[in-house]
């Protein structure tokens, strides 16, 4: 039997707006029954704006406000796939709706709590260190391999582009649909389109 599922990568921390919006639209489109293959890939900010000659977040986890939550979210990617999109929702909403912090440890468990993950267990994993090497081994990937600067990027066979999708789905499962099967679209078929940016937005 073919498999019709249309396979793809996104990028996410969850310090961006625009991952925030783009990665609701993956999921609300998963929940709604797309027939797509997703791998939520893992990308630190902060490690992105180190400067030549400065020490790598991966070095100093403790100064970056965005990789315990980061390392969470791989976490429960990893070991608890079934409630991953409830826990990536919830830290995503804590930052952005909740104006959270995503280095405070209470915040983040109570964001794991709330989307039926056990926080003493995400943590215990976070405390071993190999969800930092997982995030770094994403974020290396991506870059290497797709010279990804940034979230979200949505990566399709061996196309990658850098997207802001503007809204959220507001619950609009047709819309979320569209909207994420309109990016890969792009990715598939138009070889010659390398930046198409609209110099305003009306409103």
């Amino acid at each position: 039997m073919t498999d019709l599922r249309r396979s793809f990568a996104v990028s996410w921390d969850y310090r961006c707006p625009f991952a925030r919006n783009a990665h609701e639209h993956v999921m609300v489109g998963l929940d709604a029954g797309a027939p797509w293959d997703v791998r939520f890939v893992a990308f630190s900010l902060g490690q992105v704006h180190v400067a030549e000659g400065e020490t790598d977040v991966w070095d100093r986890p403790q100064d970056d406000s965005g990789l315990l939550a980061l390392q969470a979210g791989v976490v429960v990617r990893d070991a608890f796939p079934e409630r991953f999109i409830a826990a990536h929702d919830a830290l995503f909403a804590l930052r952005h709706d909740h104006g959270g912090h995503l280095r405070d440890e209470a915040a983040v468990r109570g964001a794991l709590d709330g989307a039926g993950v056990d926080p003493d267990a995400v943590l215990a994993e976070i405390a071993g260190g190999e969800p930092l090497q997982t995030v770094r081994h994403d974020h290396e990937w991506a870059v290497k391999e797709h010279g990804v600067f940034g979230v979200p990027t949505f990566i399709h066979r061996d196309r990658a582009a850098f997207v802001r999708l503007m809204d959220r789905p507001a619950g609009d499962r047709d819309r979320a649909v569209a909207a994420v099967e309109g990016v890969l679209d792009l990715l598939s078929n138009d070889v010659n389109l390398n930046e198409f940016k609209h110099t305003s937005i009306p409103r």
